[in-house]
């Protein structure tokens, strides 16, 4: 009988060009969890906004929401009723867990942007100036039509 891998192995992806770049990828839940609190939290994308600081927000990230999500697993006890679902569901029903979780992935976040090492990285997508230009590029070819 075959049984099904494990929920928190951790892969890795090897982006090819002229940099080596190693992007952790986290099967679920820690690598949904993350990506969640990230896409509810627009500021967390400006201050990871590099390739070179997406990589240490996630690498870290992983790892904090990992261990914070272990801490709570021992303090708080499941009853019977829960076992219709994961224990991360279970914790992630309580919105003071969900507080907590959003506060060090947001720490997480912070911490990368004041990290000197990233300061000189390049943004991640263009810049308003650039939105700006290829907005009225785009206004002007449309208008042409």
């Amino acid at each position: 009988m075959a049984h099904a891998p494990p929920r928190f192995l951790t892969y890795s992806v090897r982006m090819a060009g002229p940099e080596e770049v190693w992007l952790p990828l986290v099967d679920e839940p820690v690598g949904d969890i993350v990506a969640r609190i990230q896409a509810e939290d627009p500021e967390i994308e400006r201050l990871i906004g590099s390739p070179h600081r997406v990589l240490a927000f996630r690498t870290f990230a992983y790892i904090r929401v990992g261990i914070l999500l272990g801490e709570l697993l021992f303090e708080q006890e499941r009853d019977v009723a829960d076992a219709d679902e994961t224990w991360v569901e279970a914790l992630l029903r309580d919105p003071r867990t969900r507080e907590a979780l959003h506060r060090e992935v947001r720490a997480v976040a912070e911490e990368i942007a004041a990290d000197p090492r990233y300061a000189d990285d390049e943004p991640l997508g263009p810049d308003d100036a650039a939105r700006d230009r290829f907005r009225a590029f785009a206004r002007r070819q449309l208008a042409g039509d």
